[in-house]
């Protein structure tokens, strides 16, 4: 038989933490409505992000150029990441090491020859 007395540390622990969670949510924005001044005017609610305001609506769709540019930028960022602790273990995983790495190397080539020979670097 299961005793349930062993679960309670576990269930005053998600309590705390789902406390603790709601308090740094919602004391910081009750706070600031207390003490702060709502005042919006054209000014404050002006673009500030790029400077000039927007050409058409925000919710408008991004061509499809916009997220292949940011698929291969991650994927070559985390080619990056992956050779550093490679380049400085080198001599501890030794042949078997450098073979496994110029497979990923030879993979990455391959997939960018494809990005590049579908056009998904050109930009009309």
């Amino acid at each position: 038989m299961v005793d349930l007395s062993e679960y309670a540390p576990i269930l005053l622990f998600l309590f705390v933490a789902l406390g603790l969670s709601t308090a740094f949510v919602f004391l910081p924005m009750g706070v600031s409505r207390l003490t702060g001044t709502h005042n919006p005017s054209a000014e404050k609610l002006s673009e500030y992000e790029c400077g000039f305001p927007a050409f058409e609506d925000s919710r408008s769709q991004f061509d499809v150029r916009f997220y292949l540019v940011a698929i291969l930028f991650i994927i070559f960022d985390l080619e990056a990441a992956f050779l550093f602790p490679w380049a400085v273990s080198l001599d501890l995983t030794g042949w078997v090491g450098w073979s496994t790495m110029m497979v990923f190397l030879a993979e990455l080539i391959i997939g960018y020859i494809y990005a590049w020979k579908m056009g998904a670097l050109e930009w009309d």
